[in-house]
């Protein structure tokens, strides 16, 4: 004898059944979250010791998934450590030869307490500047460092790539967006707009 399941059952199963089937995936770490898991991969006088946080030009999307995090490490040649992640994992750990640093000053760690901006703020803001607002952005590419050899004052330079008027699956590079990573302020606006013509 088959039994009848009420519609409203068998809704409920369908939809339980497509929602624990769906893969679940975790939204992209951001650039401070990978500080703390490049933590376990460096030793314990670099540890939280940033250098400098920088990723790769993102595909497919806004938000980069390739970082690069490099810690001062006393013990290194260089005074660095570099932990690669593609995707939230490590992906290698290796002490670059940062020969140009030591003479710029960009081999100093930032100060930890001033580093209160995490990437996916940053990159809200800098895409939320008004000369932006009638263009399709396709792409950034982030770097968290000193303001410049002279103004030791950590910030993100967000730098963005949007789809062309005449032809939307193209893309130009429109400058970048200096971002404080202290107070999320933009310290200066480099876009210049007229490139997707």
């Amino acid at each position: 004898m088959r039994t009848k399941l009420s519609p409203w059952i068998g809704s409920l199963l369908v939809v339980s059944s497509l929602f624990f089937a769906a893969p679940l995936r975790a939204a992209e770490p951001t650039a401070l979250a990978l500080v703390k898991e490049g933590n376990r991969h460096v030793g314990e006088e670099a540890k939280d010791r940033i250098v400098q946080i920088r990723s790769e030009k993102s595909v497919g999307t806004l938000v980069p998934n390739i970082w690069y995090v490099v810690y001062y490490d006393p013990d290194a040649t260089a005074k660095a450590t570099e932990v690669k992640f593609v995707a939230g994992t490590k992906a290698s750990v290796k002490r670059p030869a940062r020969i140009l640093e030591p003479i710029t000053g960009a081999h100093k760690e930032m100060p930890r307490a001033k580093l209160k901006i995490d990437s996916d703020k940053a990159l809200e803001i800098a895409t939320k500047e008004p000369v932006l607002k009638n263009l399709t952005l396709k792409a950034s590419k982030m770097r968290l460092e000193r303001h410049s050899a002279t103004e030791e004052a950590p910030v993100w330079k967000v730098e963005l790539w949007a789809a062309k008027l005449d032809n939307p699956n193209k893309m130009a590079n429109i400058g970048e967006v200096i971002v404080s990573a202290e107070d999320g302020t933009v310290v200066k606006n480099d876009l210049k707009i007229n490139r997707v013509d």
